[in-house]
């Protein structure tokens, strides 16, 4: 009985390094400068950015798969502590013979026995350090994974928004479109214009028309983006609360070596590649370690029980040398395997490496650039919009030709997309560059709404 209460308080305490393990899968959720309480999607709430970003963020298949990755290696980790305790297990027989000739018997057994591994030349703590590396790499790609969906919510939120205001851009240059073309109209019908301006009119109306059909259809693609994110039904209707955009003033004085250092720090998908490079060198030590001896300590106490016999009770302690002798060169091959293993982390370190660099550094040009495409497109639309309505003047007044005014209502239109294309890239392009950086998060969103 002393074994099995020994036994119970073994399994209390690898119980309570369990529930420490899963403890290490803190989420990013809390480092993110914002709590909250998960809920699903409710169609007819009207959802600002923030709270697409929540919603995205607690019903989108992405974050749920990399929770439960993070919980199956918290698991793991239990696994391996678990072998630095010592294993209790209780046997029991009834056995009953009879015969012509012989007496009948029954005899019942109990016994129990407790074995604890006392050496193995570090292959434990190799097999656990490389279980924790593991759970800390799995954590860091759950972060990433967060900062990944949580991106995809602000591009399908700005998505959305940029093909509605890119729609009402082809609706209002069709209207211009079929103004032009009755203004053709009534100049052929007077006698001021050739039948080949109504023509030409009537081919660039049918083509804002084309041009507002497709911008329709990018409407309803971007709500089913959207949907997808928030983990809903693509068909799923939103309500959404409209951005307040307003033409950037950033100003671009950061040293771009300080920028990609800063991303080679704080991104949670490096972090996640530093964890398997340690992780891969305590799999060395553990697979090198197979091939060194192991002392454990047993114990085993029982009681018998028999109808022809007296009962008694036997135990036994002792020590228990294992060397391993031969096993086929499984042990070498298995460190080789390791090794490449490391090495093949290591190369991905680095070339994830790079490719954050560079992700920074054409991020930050793009955001750069999109600032001045910004600002230029809305001085374009202005003087576009000026030049239109001179032109049409113009030609109401007989004194231009249609090719002029179609030429400069097909630049109002170019203008107006331009601008709208322009100022909602920079949005997504800020907050594409907060990702590149690894500090994506719901200060990044403050003052956008």
């Amino acid at each position: 009985m002393r074994l099995f209460w020994i036994g119970m308080m073994v399994c209390g305490v690898v119980n309570a390094l369990f529930a420490q393990a899963m403890d290490e899968t803190d989420s990013l959720l809390g480092k993110m400068g914002n709590s909250f309480t998960c809920k699903k999607l409710d169609a007819t709430q009207t959802l600002s950015l923030e709270e697409v970003v929540m919603v995205a963020l607690c019903n989108n298949p992405q974050t749920t798969i990399a929770w439960q990755s993070s919980l199956y290696q918290a698991a793991l980790v239990g696994v391996s502590e678990s072998s630095f305790y010592p294993s209790l297990s209780a046997n029991g027989s009834a056995l009953k013979s009879e015969g012509s000739d012989t007496v009948n018997a029954n005899q019942t057994k109990i016994d129990m026995t407790l074995s604890y591994l006392l050496y193995d030349f570090g292959k434990r703590e190799a097999s656990l350090e490389n279980a924790k590396q593991l759970l800390r790499a799995t954590s860091f790609s759950k972060d990433n994974t967060v900062q990944i969906v949580f991106f995809s919510a602000i591009q399908a939120y700005y998505g959305l928004f940029g093909a509605n205001a890119s729609l009402e851009a082809a609706k209002e240059a069709e209207i211009y479109a079929k103004e032009s073309l009755n203004v053709a109209k009534t100049r052929y019908t007077i006698g001021t214009a050739t039948p080949s301006d109504t023509l030409q009119a009537q081919t660039a109306y049918s083509q804002a028309v084309l041009n507002r059909i497709k911008a329709q259809g990018s409407v309803k693609n971007a709500q089913g983006t959207l949907a997808s994110v928030l983990g809903a039904s693509p068909d799923t209707a939103l309500a959404l609360v409209s951005p307040t955009l307003k033409i950037p003033t950033e100003v671009f004085e950061n040293n771009m070596k300080t920028l990609m250092d800063e991303a080679l720090i704080a991104r949670p998908d490096l972090m996640a590649a530093q964890a398997k490079i340690k992780a891969y060198r305590a799999n060395i030590e553990a697979a090198k370690a197979e091939d060194k001896p192991s002392i454990s300590l047993s114990a085993v106490s029982g009681h018998t029980d028999s109808s022809v016999l007296d009962s008694y009770r036997n135990s036994s302690i002792g020590l228990y040398v294992s060397v391993p002798l031969f096993n086929g060169y499984n042990t070498k091959y298995k460190v080789q395997a390791a090794k490449e293993q490391l090495r093949l982390s290591q190369a991905e370190y680095e070339k994830l490496s790079q490719d954050a660099s560079l992700e920074v550094y054409q991020t930050y040009q793009t955001l750069f650039s999109e600032t001045n495409a910004v600002r230029a497109s809305a001085d374009l639309v202005a003087s576009a919009q000026a030049s239109y309505q001179l032109s049409m003047g113009r030609y109401k007044a007989g004194a231009g030709t249609v090719l002029d005014l179609l030429s400069v209502q097909s630049a109002l239109a170019s203008a107006r997309q331009q601008y709208v294309q322009s100022l909602y890239n920079w949005y997504i392009t800020k907050a594409n560059l907060a990702k590149a950086m690894g500090e994506l998060n719901f200060s990044t969103l403050k003052g956008e709404q």
